[in-house]
């Protein structure tokens, strides 16, 4: 993989500085934002392995903290979801403004509870072509659902069970082109062997086919 961009980013927000890692291969035409979950951070390990997926794929990514580390201590924070969706917002303008990412659609990849924070800031952003959950939350986004127009795919363990009917719930509400992928064996982290991996190659696919649907 050629590599047009890699760096280390300072997002400003709200007058604080947000860290963050970008990565633009070369002549990649989308970038995903990653919204991690609660007590977890841009250096999640599972979030970082899909995010190599995708960067093979050609698809730029960007992990950021959506708290700083002073913020974080508050562990109410971690559940503030409008809170972390109008970050999220914050950074996808900022993203967009940078020349690295002159001209690149956006989508976004959320894991548990970042998956509300992320369907709450597609509703907001309309220019999102694309949402995947990986063992999400969305019904902490319940009235903003039917807003969302970014094609969602929501990825659920068939070993999570609470989880799995709160997506069935969620699903209901996306009036989006959508999905319910249910994968047989696999827990709330995916921890299995091979789980992630698959993970993965879902997310590159559906980001993969919807860019298509929007740049033809």
């Amino acid at each position: 993989m050629e590599v047009n961009y890699q760096n280390e980013v300072s997002i400003p927000v709200d007058g604080i500085r947000l860290k963050g890692d970008l990565l633009m291969p070369k002549e990649a035409k989308a970038i995903i934002v990653f919204s991690h979950g609660s007590g977890s951070s841009r250096l999640s390990k599972r979030n970082q392995q899909v995010a190599k997926y995708l960067q093979e794929y050609g698809f730029g990514t960007l992990l950021f903290d959506l708290l700083t580390p002073e913020e974080d201590k508050d562990y109410n924070n971690r559940f503030a979801i409008d809170l972390l969706s109008d970050r999220l917002v914050a950074a996808t303008i900022w993203l967009k403004k940078l020349p690295a990412a002159k001209g690149a659609s956006i989508g976004y990849f959320g894991a548990s509870t970042g998956a509300a924070s992320a369907l709450k800031a597609a509703a907001k952003l309309p220019e999102i072509f694309a949402v995947v959950c990986r063992g999400g939350r969305p019904d902490l986004a319940m009235e903003d659902l039917a807003l969302v127009s970014a094609a969602t795919l929501l990825i659920v363990g068939s070993l999570d069970l609470e989880v799995l009917d709160l997506n069935r719930e969620a699903y209901k509400e996306l009036q989006c082109e959508k999905h319910l992928e249910i994968l047989e064996g696999a827990t709330h982290l995916f921890e299995e062997p091979g789980k992630l991996e698959k993970v993965g190659v879902l997310a590159a696919r559906w980001f993969k086919d919807h860019l298509m649907a929007v740049t033809v």
